[in-house]
């Protein structure tokens, strides 16, 4: 078919079902939607995840250890023995081409089938990974093609092109589907169809960075050039993947520049700045803000005065203390007669921003309401009235605070808690409360750069990168389940030399029912048995907001010595004599949340300790865990490792509407291509006339097709 230039025409083919394809009939289509293909499109990005050199047939005298290899030979001998160690039944085939021999061994295998397919005397190809465990090399399950009677090698591999002579793509499969058949459809999908992608990213843009048009760029993913490198095809540095990730990324930014030029545009409510609230809370203040701090505060400032909305991301590490920041910029929007939202992702985190900053804002005259599912139909009604009536300053809430009914009689500033568990949806619902308000976004979850480029691109970014004075450094341990004495040992230590402890328990269910009954339990016997001299409290998320209250300031207050807690004191508790945090089951806690219960200590001038107790079963992944704890309290260097560990995918949580669905772009591998798709879109996308002309048509069509719902670009086209 001829090459398709116009990018809808291009759109249209793409999106035809797969069982319009010549030769894919029902079964073969059944076997492609659970590999999740279900159109052209989807099969042209469902790329090889690795490749196989069979460029070469090898000489098994010089097959190399770790590499995948084809080599020819003719079977010596095939026998079932039994495994010294495992008792477990292998069969083994010798096979030799003169120059010397190696072993093809299957660990799961039909016994009558297998043994009527190998036998003496016959010959074939065969490929895969070379071991070497002795003398003699080892290829495990590997592929194998038996030469048909009387045909030469060199026959044979002539009358199968496909397969042979050339760089093999391997593609995912399904059970029931083999990679003789998969490369078989993709070859036609690919040849077929290949030439009609076009992306129209401008080519001068592709020159630069060398970079292949979209159609040749799948093509060469899917079936390398003879003279490609294998490694750079399994590393992904080929200049024909290199092409999609960058067309990828591009979009993304494109639409995330635009976005941000949008409510740049937009008119907003320019505040003036009087310090009328902010400078008798600094007087009030039991400490000096930090340089980080007033740095930050001078950028929220500079943002909230222009005529355009603010849409500014706060990032600082654990203790950094964003939580003032956020309440100095709440007091700029209440002192230019707005109001101020703060939405949290869960009823702790609400409830104890609300604790927070209820006796700063009392202390001022100000009316502060807490709005979440479990707040009574009264205290809703009266709440929702005082917003209305603009009584109620300052807002703290879940989710609720996002529904239709809840209505500000002037909204002046959003502030987003936690960012990565909202979506752009959600920040675009708080902004349609009130007439364009300003909008700030805060995490204590440090993120690493190229994570922060993809979802939030369209916000300006502050980072709050120094320590209050007088953080102490934290010593972090982990300690095995069966040897609570020694976890218990520094507890009384900490103790007797008068400072306090935090015990946490793991949330195990969304009820909370069991996590609270480990909790109940525990601080029983811990009181019984363990510290009976001692004064316990018990935290969990079922107590009502005044009863939190009562037990968290008698922490506060020393009146507690041990807070026996689920992981409700995860953020917002701050108690400098708090030395001890002990994390049971430590093995069941991601970094980020480890990260944050460890940021409740170390804040006064005694040395913390971070205690993590972990049980006999627990994963290679949690073990890698628990060590990067212990080797660093850097926020950034964890969340690059958790980076490393769990993917971007898994770390951000992709369902909650966070992070962007990539289908070839890998943001580990791919960082690099990243920051040159962004440069080039945001220079697009702050031309003046982007947005009308022609000439940029088929790209605002390309962006809406990609990211219009995504990143709401209703205008955008």
């Amino acid at each position: 078919m001829p090459p398709i230039l116009s990018y809808q025409s291009s759109r249209s083919i793409l999106s035809t079902p797969l069982d319009q394809i010549r030769g894919v009939g029902p079964r073969l289509l059944e076997k492609l939607r659970q590999m999740g293909v279900s159109s052209l499109e989807d099969a042209l990005y469902t790329l090889p995840h690795r490749y196989e050199d069979r460029r070469e047939i090898r000489k098994i005298a010089h097959l190399r250890p770790g590499r995948s290899e084809v080599f020819y030979g003719e079977v010596l001998a095939a026998s079932e023995t039994l495994t010294p160690r495992a008792r477990k039944k292998i069969f083994e085939v010798i096979v030799s081409d003169g120059s010397g021999q190696v072993s093809l061994k299957w660990f799961r295998y039909q016994r009558n089938w297998i043994k009527s397919r190998f036998s003496p005397g016959k010959k074939g190809l065969f490929n895969g990974e070379v071991k070497r465990f002795g003398a003699r090399p080892e290829v495990h399950h590997p592929d194998v093609d038996f030469l048909p009677d009387k045909v030469s090698l060199q026959d044979h591999l002539a009358s199968d092109p496909l397969n042979f002579g050339r760089i093999l793509p391997v593609y995912p499969l399904t059970e029931g589907l083999s990679q003789k058949v998969a490369r078989k459809i993709w070859k036609d999908i690919v040849e077929t169809y290949a030439p009609g992608l076009v992306s129209p990213i401008p080519g001068e843009i592709l020159q630069k960075y060398r970079l292949l048009p979209l159609a040749p760029a799948v093509q060469q993913v899917h079936w390398p050039a003879d003279q490609a490198s294998v490694e750079d095809l399994e590393e992904g540095r080929d200049q024909g993947r290199r092409s999609i990730v960058f067309d990828e990324f591009f979009f993304l930014e494109l639409g995330l520049a635009l976005r941000r030029q949008g409510m740049i545009l937009e008119q907003g409510i320019p505040f003036q700045v009087n310090h009328l609230y902010t400078k008798p809370l600094a007087e009030m203040l039991p400490f000096r803000l930090t340089a980080a701090q007033k740095r930050v505060l001078g950028e929220i400032k500079r943002d909230v005065m222009r005529p355009h909305p603010m849409n500014r991301l706060v990032q600082g590490d654990v203790g950094s203390g964003k939580t003032i920041v956020a309440l100095m910029a709440a007091l700029l929007a209440i002192e230019n007669d707005t109001q101020v939202a703060v939405v949290a992702p869960t009823e702790i985190l609400a409830e104890q921003h609300y604790l927070n900053f209820r006796p700063w804002l009392e202390a001022l005259n100000l009316q502060v309401g807490l709005l979440s599912g479990s707040s009574s139909p009264a205290d809703r009604r009266n709440l929702l009235e005082g917003l209305r009536a603009g009584t109620i300053h300052l807002l703290v809430g879940t989710h609720a605070v996002l529904q239709e009914n809840v209505e500000f009689k002037r909204l002046g500033l959003g502030i987003i808690d936690e960012q990565h568990r909202f979506g752009v949806k959600q920040r675009a619902v708080l902004r349609r409360k009130g007439e364009n308000p300003h909008i700030l976004v805060m995490t204590a979850t440090p993120i690493p750069r190229t994570l922060s480029l993809t979802l939030y691109g369209d916000l300006a970014l502050s980072v709050i990168d120094e320590l209050p004075p007088g953080r102490t450094p934290i010593t972090t341990r982990v300690i095995a389940e069966n040897q609570p004495k020694t976890a218990h040992d520094i507890i009384s230590r900490e103790l007797k030399a008068g400072r306090q402890a935090y015990i946490v328990y793991p949330l195990v269910e969304e009820s909370e029912k069991s996590d609270l009954k480990a909790a109940t339990e525990a601080a029983q016997q811990l009181a019984a048995e363990i510290f009976p001299q001692y004064r316990l409290g018990l935290l969990h998320g079922r107590l009502k907001t005044e009863e939190k209250e009562t037990v968290m300031n008698a922490f506060k207050n020393h009146h507690i010595d041990i807070l026996v807690s689920t992981t409700v004191i995860e953020v917002g508790i701050d108690v400098p004599n708090a030395t001890v945090m002990l994390i049971e089951h430590a093995e069941r806690f991601g970094l980020a949340q480890l990260h944050q219960l460890r940021g409740r200590v170390g804040r006064g001038e005694h040395r913390g300790h971070c205690l993590l107790i972990h049980s006999s079963r627990y994963t290679e992944e949690a073990r890698q865990r628990l060590e990067v704890m212990v080797k660093t309290t850097d926020g950034f260097q964890i969340a690059e490792a958790d980076l490393q560990i769990r993917g971007p995918g898994e770390l951000m949580g992709t369902r909650q509407a966070g992070l962007p669905d990539f289908r070839v772009a890998n943001l580990l591998r791919d960082g690099y291509l990243l920051d040159q798709a962004r440069e080039e879109a945001f220079k697009l996308a702050e031309k003046d006339d982007f947005l009308r002309n022609p000439e940029y048509q088929e790209l605002r069509e390309a962006l809406m097709d990609r990211w219009g719902d995504r990143l709401e670009l209703a205008t955008v086209a």
